[in-house]
């Protein structure tokens, strides 16, 4: 167990403590929270980087801790209706989808070796930056005016755009390989 990784897990941790704050209201304490997930998350790349701790333990946890943070975010905000359902339901679907194409691969005998899509970069950050708006707002009571309207349009035109993307580039993998050897599919980690 790397430090990097033990970073990753106490992440996975924090994601029931700010679901509950979410929940309860307590708004100022769910920001600072997604502020330390934040450091957390910069902190093990950057100690995975430069002291090479990288582990085939940690490809798989960073990104599943920064997703299962992320969709109980956006699960919890939406429960509370500080983000709209719909964006809440786009946002989870397409990583349903994603996960579910990888599982139908590797079940039909092409498991697909994941690779980011610029635009999946793009849009994961795009969803962290409304997160931490919407968090910012309730938390420290600060007024953003028109920003969280246009994050929650720019998240939602990401998030289309990726899951179309991801699809495409999953149909093209199916489509053209028979084996699933040698061959890479974009990664729905957005790492």
């Amino acid at each position: 167990m790397t430090l990097p990784n033990l970073i990753s897990v106490l992440r996975l941790l924090l994601v029931p403590a700010i679901v509950t704050l979410i929940i309860s209201g307590d708004d100022l304490a769910a920001f600072w929270v997604f502020v330390l997930a934040g450091l957390s998350d910069a902190a093990d790349g950057i100690i995975a980087r430069r002291f090479g701790l990288f582990s085939e333990l940690g490809a798989y946890l960073d990104p599943l801790a920064d997703k299962a943070l992320l969709v109980s975010i956006y699960l919890s905000l939406g429960l509370i209706a500080a983000l709209p359902a719909w964006l809440v339901i786009l946002v989870i679907s397409r990583d349903i989808l994603i996960v579910g194409a990888v599982i139908l691969s590797w079940v039909m005998g092409r498991p697909v070796e994941m690779k980011p899509l610029m635009v999946s970069k793009v849009n994961t950050t795009a969803q962290i930056t409304l997160a931490a708006i919407v968090l910012a707002e309730a938390g420290l009571e600060l007024s953003t005016g028109g920003l969280r309207l246009l994050l929650v349009y720019a998240v939602a035109a990401l998030t289309t755009i990726s899951t179309a993307a991801y699809l495409v580039e999953w149909l093209r993998f199916m489509a053209g390989n028979e084996s699933g050897a040698g061959k890479k599919m974009p990664k729905g980690t957005d790492e």
